[in-house]
């Protein structure tokens, strides 16, 4: 998994009915791109994170393109 500042983390939920939590890096904290990361909540709340296979990187320049495309 590779992340740079400013791509936002997915956690997919778990259990039925568990909503996404969506995170944006702040930090990359690793070498490359590589994790952890310091990421920021959309409540505002900071985490050092390590994803696991339930998590999935959103890159900025791909968050760009879908906002273009009608």
């Amino acid at each position: 998994m590779r992340a740079s500042k400013g791509d936002h983390l997915v956690q997919h939920g778990r259990v039925v009915g568990q909503h996404d939590q969506v995170s944006e890096v702040v930090e990359v904290m690793g070498q490359e791109g590589s994790p952890p990361y310091r990421v920021r909540f959309e409540d505002g709340h900071e985490a050092i994170m390590s994803p696991g296979p339930d998590c999935q990187v959103r890159h900025q320049d791909i968050r760009y393109q879908d906002r273009r495309e009608p």
